[in-house]
């Protein structure tokens, strides 16, 4: 019973039945509107069906045992002494699918612009040899595609792994620029699926709403991407 109530009491929850009541009672279109916004974006089964198609279209949670490629590790942040979080949880799914292969000595390239701190927390989760490659490939995503390109040879199969949320900037580059490669996304809170029963129609959740902020963020921002590419100086 304390399941079934409690969420009904949660702020968000409790604006989103006064926004109702008020838009029936006012019956005006932008209560309307400001309703379905609320509810669509804010719902955990609608929400669950894109991180189910994002999981599918944009991310691989499948990794083959002979995969005989190369890793690349996108850069994550940090400084001279220290990563974030999101760094290690890159850091330590790349460690455990590098584990896995069969392939012998494979070659990991870290594109970030302090190496020392990637690599010291990356060696005690290897288990196995490896060749290591940290560069600098430059200040953003898009910059360091442009890098991989002149750097990495497109014949060999690449597995990136990255951060969820950074999947779909990682993989539309990955084709534009025609590497043979998939994306493994290192799991985060924001895109686990929610606990979706009964209650879910009736309430909205919180970590919705981030989930379709971040996806609105990285589709945005690689879209500006496409539109600015042709006059933009990515070596710079």
């Amino acid at each position: 019973m304390k399941d079934l109530i409690e969420p009904f009491l949660y702020p968000h929850n409790v604006f989103f039945w006064g926004l109702l009541i008020a838009a029936v009672r006012y019956r005006k279109w932008g209560l309307w509107l400001l309703l379905g916004w609320f509810y669509l974006f804010g719902n955990g089964w609608v929400a669950n069906q894109v991180r189910h198609w994002y999981n599918a279209e944009v991310a691989s949670t499948a990794f083959p045992a002979d995969f005989s490629g190369n890793f690349v590790l996108p850069g994550c942040g940090g400084d001279e002494n220290n990563i974030p979080d999101c760094a290690k949880a890159r850091l330590t799914q790349l460690a455990a699918l590098v584990n896995q292969t069969t392939h012998d000595s494979p070659l990991i390239h870290i594109t970030t612009l302090y190496c020392q701190p990637y690599l010291d927390y990356l060696r005690p989760l290897l288990n196995r040899e490896t060749r290591l490659d940290c560069f600098h490939g430059g200040a953003t995503t898009y910059h360091e595609f442009y890098t991989l390109n002149s750097r990495l040879d497109h014949q060999v199969p690449l597995w990136f792994v990255t951060s969820d949320y950074h999947a779909y900037r990682v993989h539309q580059l990955a084709l534009q620029y025609g590497f043979n490669a998939k994306v493994y996304a290192a799991p985060s809170s924001t895109f686990r699926p929610v606990n979706c029963g009964a209650v879910c129609f009736l309430t909205v959740n919180l970590s919705n709403f981030d989930l379709f902020a971040k996806l609105s963020a990285e589709m945005s921002s690689f879209y500006v991407y496409r539109l600015t590419k042709g006059f933009t100086d990515w070596s710079k």
